[in-house]
C-alpha cells in the first residue's frame, strides 16, 4: 500500500497558465551555490501564515494549495531544486528571507506565455537595497507573530 502525504506549498496565479511555486535561495552547508528550495508545509495555517508575511513584505500574495508530497518531490528532481518539510506544530517559526528578488520567473500581469522557463519559481536573493528597515520588517513580524 502506498502512502500518500499532503503538504502545502506556496503558488502564485494559482492555476493559471502564468502558475509560479515559491522558492527560496539556500546555500549548502560550506557556502557554495545557492540552490531553489521549495517550503513544503505539512499544516495548512503554518503555510497561510508564511503567505501573510510574504505579503507583509510587499510580495504579491500567494495561495496555499494542497499537493501530494511526492509530486513535488519529483518536480524538485526534474528542475534541480531542493525541497524542504515545514512539520506542523514545529517549535522553530518560519520566516521568509528578509529580501526577495526584483524579478521573477513568472509575472504577476500574466502576459508571459505559460513554458516551463517562466513558470518555475520566485528566487529570493538580495537587491541592492532593502525596500524596508529592518526596524519595520521586526515591527512587521511581531505583528503577525502576534496571529499565532
Amino acid at each position: 500500500m502506498i502512502t500518500f502525504m499532503r503538504v502545502f506549498v506556496l503558488m502564485f496565479n494559482a492555476r493559471t497558465e502564468n502558475e509560479g511555486i515559491h522558492t527560496i535561495r539556500k546555500g549548502d552547508a560550506h557556502g557554495g551555490e545557492l540552490r531553489n528550495t521549495i517550503l513544503m508545509f505539512e499544516s495548512e495555517d503554518d503555510a497561510t501564515r508564511y503567505a501573510l508575511m510574504l505579503e507583509a513584505q510587499d510580495f504579491p500574495a500567494p495561495t496555499p494549495e494542497a499537493i501530494d508530497a511526492e509530486e513535488i518531490q519529483e518536480f524538485c528532481e526534474s528542475a534541480g531544486y531542493d525541497w524542504e518539510i515545514i512539520p506542523e506544530n514545529s517549535n522553530s517559526v518560519v520566516t521568509p528571507p528578509e529580501v526577495n528578488v526584483e524579478e521573477t520567473d513568472w509575472q504577476p500581469d500574466a502576459h508571459k506565455e505559460d513554458t516551463p522557463e517562466n513558470s518555475l519559481d520566485t528566487n529570493q536573493l538580495p537587491p541592492e537595497e532593502p525596500e524596508l528597515s529592518n526596524s519595520e520588517l521586526d515591527k512587521i513580524r511581531r505583528q503577525l507573530e502576534g496571529l499565532l
